[in-house]
């Protein structure tokens, strides 16, 4: 793709440790799909029978399920209200959250802060980013970037074909953009070489929360590079053989329920791995200055 004279906005390591923690949406910070939460009920549908008809479309076309699901919203919207970016934003606003999840993340990132670590929180779904745009975290500021599907929008406002569509596999393409600070999307500097000790968010400090199999290539991304991978699962319902099979398929390193509150397990763990970055990155620290005074005596 040719970028020539184009400028993006890029990050770049910090005179501190930065530790990125990476969430899935549907079922990890809410109980349920964002579709299910008013925009399906809205356009004449039990929750069911949508995703019945939408897993359908996508056997019979051949087609990309993230796609078939977002063309199916466009096109049931249809004659119901109109299909922009406002509506949908106005959806996610109803968006049910587990609990602790309205303070969590301004809370983890100050306990980073008393630690020396800078937290920053990254959402990568395969849900739409205009819905969780406008849930009341995001409008809080919580995320320093949400990677989600989307959609192009018309001179009018008006939804009219896809921007993103994210699925489980490309999923892990933003982990390698937050691990070298080049966030946009259109930005082929992902694919430039960096020396270790360049590394904005080293693997190492990368945290990925999700809940199903969708989420297992970056989970095991993660986990091959060093990282933390953890499974959630609603503490109501119990429903642990999920995540347990995950451990055991070695997909995940810990599980918790998704209880966000301060004292939980969850928060007892993350907590615990912002104190085990600061150690680490220390050693590393060490290792890169021995590393650098080997090369320049040989």
């Amino acid at each position: 793709m040719f970028q020539e004279g184009i400028k993006f906005e890029r990050k770049y390591k910090e005179d501190r440790p930065v530790l990125a923690i990476c969430y899935d949406f549907d079922k990890t910070l809410t109980p349920d799909d964002m579709q299910a939460q008013g925009y399906i009920q809205s356009v004449g549908y039990d929750v069911q029978g949508f995703w019945d008809k939408t897993n359908e479309m996508a056997r019979q076309q051949d087609v990309d399920s993230n796609l078939a699901y977002m063309y199916m919203m466009m096109k049931e919207a249809e004659g119901n209200f109109v299909f922009n970016r406002k509506a949908l934003n106005e959806y996610g606003s109803k968006v049910k959250l587990y609990p602790g999840v309205d303070t969590w993340f301004e809370r983890i990132k100050q306990y980073g802060v008393e630690k020396g670590v800078i937290v920053e929180h990254y959402i990568i779904s395969s849900g739409l980013q205009e819905m969780i745009e406008g849930t009341s975290v995001a409008v809080a500021g919580a995320f320093e970037k949400i990677y989600g599907s989307s959609f192009m929008y018309n001179d009018r406002g008006v939804a009219i074909w896809p921007a993103q569509a994210v699925n489980f596999t490309n999923k892990t393409q933003f982990l390698f953009r937050i691990s070298k600070g080049v966030l946009d999307v259109n930005d082929d500097g992902v694919n430039d070489h960096f020396e270790p000790d360049e590394i904005r968010v080293p693997f190492r400090n990368i945290v990925y929360i999700g809940d199903s199999l969708t989420d297992i290539p970056c989970m095991k991304l993660v986990n091959s590079y060093g990282g933390h991978s953890v499974g959630v699962y609603d503490a109501v319902k119990q429903n642990k053989d999920r995540v347990r099979q995950m451990l055991k398929d070695d997909r995940i390193k810990y599980f918790a329920p998704a209880d966000y509150r301060e004292g939980t397990e969850l928060d007892v763990l993350i907590k615990a791995i912002v104190d085990s970055t600061v150690a680490t990155e220390k050693l590393c620290n060490i290792h890169y200055r021995s590393e650098k005074d080997a090369k320049d005596n040989k």
